[in-house]
């Protein structure tokens, strides 16, 4: 079976936003569930658990997390954790002994100057250890309802691959997408992405076959194209 065409490159900035949203809606009725998949309750636990996301699976995360805040459910505890005790806490996730470094760092920087609380703006969060863009967005979309654009790995690969940038900047990548999407749909666009990241337009052998989004895609035909056979690489749950 042929290829399928690849999309053309759009001649105007009219024609660009409106393929970019088109394949927003078609993402968006893929994904309906899409949403952060790290386990919160408070904007804490999802920083914490996003900065020990690192080199890992959210499973993973998900899976320590609840024995984690059980046992310091709050800045004030982690920053005194025994550090023996957290790593043990943490050694499923992988590189632990750093991990634990990091989230008592962060927990006393919060305790510190923040009241043990997580500050709701960008530009306190990024100058908390361990903490960028990337990270400082998840937590102001999905704990503070303040819409961002999440530049993760899988957020820039599919946004080269549908034409919508160039740059391979995290900052940069976020600064073109916002160009194009309406603030009020940044958060949910950035989940939308991870899900067809994770579930359909892999990093070395995406789906196209069975990708909603082909026909708006200039990168259309990279992965699989025969329809069966890419209907076998979609994952049915999202893995890093």
């Amino acid at each position: 079976m042929p290829s399928p065409a690849p999309a053309t490159v759009p001649t105007s900035r009219l024609q660009l936003v409106r393929r970019a949203r088109r394949v927003h809606r078609a993402l968006a009725a893929r994904y309906p569930d899409a949403r952060c998949e790290l386990d919160f309750t408070t904007p804490f636990e999802l920083l914490v658990a996003t900065v020990l996301s690192a080199q890992t699976t959210d499973q993973r995360v998900n899976g320590v997390t609840p024995a984690l805040f059980a046992r310091w459910p709050d800045a004030v505890a982690l920053a005194g954790a025994d550090r023996a005790e957290l790593e043990e806490v943490l050694r499923p996730t992988g590189f632990f002994r750093a991990k634990a470094e990091s989230v008592q760092r962060l927990s006393a920087r919060l305790v510190a100057e923040h009241g043990g609380q997580v500050p709701p703006r960008m530009a306190d969060l990024v100058l908390l250890p361990g903490v960028g863009r990337k990270t400082a967005n998840v937590v102001l979309g999905d704990a503070f309802g303040v819409p961002g654009i999440t530049v993760d790995t899988h957020v820039g690969r599919l946004a080269r691959r549908l034409g919508w940038t160039e740059q391979t900047d995290p900052v940069a990548v976020e600064a073109e997408l916002d160009a194009l999407f309406e603030r009020r749909d940044r958060t949910v666009l950035s989940h939308r992405l991870i899900f067809h990241g994770r579930r359909t337009c892999h990093a070395r052998r995406p789906a196209c076959g069975a990708c909603p989004v082909v026909r708006d895609c200039p990168s259309a035909g990279v992965g699989e194209s025969d329809p069966v056979l890419a209907a076998a690489l979609v994952r049915e749950s999202g893995r890093r």
